[in-house]
């Protein structure tokens, strides 16, 4: 846990340093927003039928930028090799990159949804909704990503391929995200979906890492 919890320090310093990759996912995650209002109209009814799927699929978008430099710069400088011999298993190494990359892209996403959600016109009470499913959301993304991350690693046009092999394994979390907000939006309970997402995120935090630990000892030898 020692171990661990120092690669997550350094993996945190690391972004920190490079703050404008997480700036960059941000700033997109508010103008794709603010966007779909100028192209279907300020309606407030339509705004608040959309809304939740428009952030959605721009907090998916926007968890996908920073990816490419999540194991891309460590394994062109050689520290990949470094941190694949620091005692940690593989599969550790990769979860700690997907918690560092939640931390500073997925939970800067969380908060930022909640304003972005009242400029939508959404009813304040499926907020929280919007919110609780946006939680195990973006750790998945996150989990997801960093597989994708390490299976692409190396190869050419790794950030082209980055968002094929992610973004159709992002779908049931889309669905199940926005279909929580639905549901709670027609006087139903959004807790199954909710319960879906929990179940599809205790799937992915072991299986996750341990497929990411699999490609990074493919991707070093």
């Amino acid at each position: 846990m020692t171990r661990f919890l120092a690669l997550l320090g350094r993996e945190l310093r690391l972004a920190l340093r490079h703050g404008g990759d997480t700036l960059a996912a941000l700033f997109f995650f508010a103008i794709a927003v603010t966007m779909f209002p100028l192209a279907i109209g300020p309606g407030p009814q339509t705004l608040a039928l959309v809304g939740p799927g428009i952030i959605w699929v721009a907090a998916l978008l926007a968890a996908l930028l920073p990816l490419d430099r999540l194991f891309g710069a460590d394994f062109e400088d050689g520290s990949l090799d470094l941190l694949l011999l620091c005692g940690l298993p593989a599969s550790a190494v990769a979860g700690a990159k997907a918690l560092a990359h939640w931390l500073m892209t997925g939970l800067p996403l969380l908060v930022v949804a909640a304003p972005l959600a009242v400029m939508l016109r959404m009813p304040s009470g499926l907020i929280p909704v919007l919110l609780g499913g946006l939680l195990p959301g973006t750790l998945l993304l996150s989990l997801l990503g960093t597989a994708g991350a390490a299976v692409v690693l190396g190869a050419r046009r790794g950030g082209v391929l980055l968002p094929l092999l992610v973004l159709p394994l992002a779908v049931p979390v889309l669905i199940f995200g926005a279909g929580a907000v639905s549901a709670a939006s027609f006087g139903e309970s959004p807790r199954p979906h909710l319960l879906l997402l929990a179940a599809m995120l205790a799937a992915a935090l072991p299986l996750c890492p341990i497929a990411a630990g699999a490609a990074l000892r493919a991707a070093a030898e």
